[in-house]
């Protein structure tokens, strides 16, 4: 049996669409309602999650969609799954949720042995983990380890004490306390939409228009050519590469102030769905070590299986392995790993709040971890993903101009293709969801898909028929 069917027995065996246009009128209504409270204007649709199941989300008018989206590529085990369920019972996730503890200064007894459990499907080469409360909260508890790390370093070491100097400048936000400086990140990336991390995202204006922002630099991301296989194709995007590393180490060696991280997803996903060779990541921890410059992997969305790996960036073997990896989404969770003791900062309540990350959601990436390793659901994954890519070849072949760029190869179900334009793209997307199919877009043109792990070869089948009758009526 497949995991959809051990954990889904009674999962649709099709999707269901009744209204004719979607949003159906409930949702229409209760998106109006919603909006007298809340900004409701980006609802697709109001979804009923009592009804949704496995790999099927269902909405108010009782519309029943196959979803390759995932609530933004956040579900790791499919809707209502029972192993999460049952967590619900235990006394663990009682004391979680209703004292939730302030992990800093009174941490619950089940915080450890909680915390061993995530362990289990760390980063290789990570050995400890700092959590959060989201991606974009992730990536900034990287950033401030990262600078607190290089200080130290340039200081003299973590038993150096700090000037009263430093000490009465911080509190103007002033230096040399509070020191200028930099990360660097990747044009179209996307970091989250707080400060730190808002200056290094670099997707859509609309992302951070009319923010204040630190004036850190942003690099070129390769672009490649597709098929990534054959002679032509590999030679021009190895120039590629060499072309975006010689831009980092000028930037790095240039750049009015200190850089003292560079971060980087391994596949830039709002951004595109823009993929980083195994060449290139490694490449950046040459130039990384080489300049002392912390490098950090944002693996917000790629990681916990996705790609067929546990985490995306595995797949280059980066050696030494990097300095910090985020992580949040399917983890249902948010924090970063690291494997140096001395990221830890070297005074306590520098790097603090006061849940320091959230009990109830690590103990739930635990159990999903738990259950990916139990079920084999990263092989899994790497096998439907290498079967619905099979299907897309055959699609671009018939239906060039609709999938170009065709990639995601030996990537899991981390798939994307580019349109001709916004407006085809969107008119696709909709038309995907009138077929029972609910798909998501990034960048200005591209598909991306985001299937749960417990997304099987059946599913695939009935996504490529909806998706052949789609683009015959765009």
């Amino acid at each position: 049996m497949t995991s959809a069917e051990t954990y889904y027995p009674n999962e649709p065996t099709t999707p269901k669409v009744v209204t004719a246009a979607i949003p159906g009128p409930e949702s229409e209504r209760q998106i109006k309602e919603l909006g007298t409270v809340f900004d409701s204007r980006c609802a697709y649709f109001v979804a009923d999650y009592d009804k949704s199941t496995g790999n099927y989300i269902v909405d108010v008018d009782n519309n029943v969609y196959l979803d390759l989206y995932a609530q933004i590529a956040s579900i790791a085990l499919g809707y209502n799954n029972p192993k999460l369920i049952d967590l619900l019972s235990t006394n663990e996730m009682k004391n979680a949720l209703v004292n939730r503890p302030a992990s800093g200064n009174f941490p619950a007894k089940e915080l450890a042995p909680t915390l061993e459990q995530v362990l289990k499907v760390a980063p290789k080469g990570q050995t400890h983990v700092w959590s959060g409360l989201s991606g974009s909260d992730a990536n900034e508890l990287a950033i401030k380890a990262a600078f607190m790390y290089y200080a130290q370093k340039k200081r003299g070491g973590e038993t150096v004490p700090f000037t009263t100097e430093e000490m009465e400048s911080v509190m103007d936000n002033q230096g040399p306390g509070a020191p200028s400086f930099a990360v660097l990140s990747f044009k179209k990336a996307f970091h989250g939409r707080l400060f730190a991390s808002g200056s290094c995202t670099c997707s859509k204006p609309i992302h951070k228009l009319d923010l204040p922002a630190f004036d850190w630099p942003h690099a070129e991301y390769p672009a490649y050519k597709y098929p990534l296989d054959t002679a032509e194709n590999a030679q021009l995007n190895k120039i590629e590469d060499d072309r975006c590393l010689a831009i980092v180490e000028d930037l790095i060696k240039t750049w009015k102030n200190p850089i003292a991280a560079v971060l980087i997803e391994p596949i830039q996903s709002e951004g595109g769905d823009n993929h980083a060779s195994a060449y290139f990541l490694q490449g950046l921890r040459d130039i990384t070590l080489k300049h002392d410059v912390v490098y950090i992997i944002d693996e917000v969305q790629t990681g916990l299986g996705a790609t067929g790996s546990l985490w995306c960036h595995e797949y280059a073997n980066i050696q030494p392995p990097v300095d910090l990896v985020t992580f949040s989404k399917k983890c249902q969770s948010a924090g970063y790993w690291f494997h140096d003791p001395l990221m830890v900062p070297n005074k306590p309540y520098r790097q603090f709040n006061t849940w320091c990350g959230d009990t109830a959601r690590m103990l739930i990436f635990g159990t999903i971890g738990e259950e990916i390793l139990n079920n084999g659901l990263v092989d899994q994954t790497a096998r439907v993903g290498n079967y619905m890519f099979e299907k897309l070849l055959v699609l671009q072949e018939k239906y060039p101009e609709l999938f170009a760029n065709l990639r995601g190869q030996n990537r899991g179900t981390f798939i994307a293709w580019d349109l001709p334009s916004n407006e085809l793209r969107e008119k696709l997307l909709k038309t995907l969801k009138l077929n029972g199919c609910n798909v998501g877009g990034c960048a200005e043109k591209s598909v991306r898909l985001r299937p749960s792990l417990t997304f099987d070869e059946k599913h695939v089948d009935i996504f490529i028929a909806a998706l052949t009758k789609s683009v015959t009526q765009i």
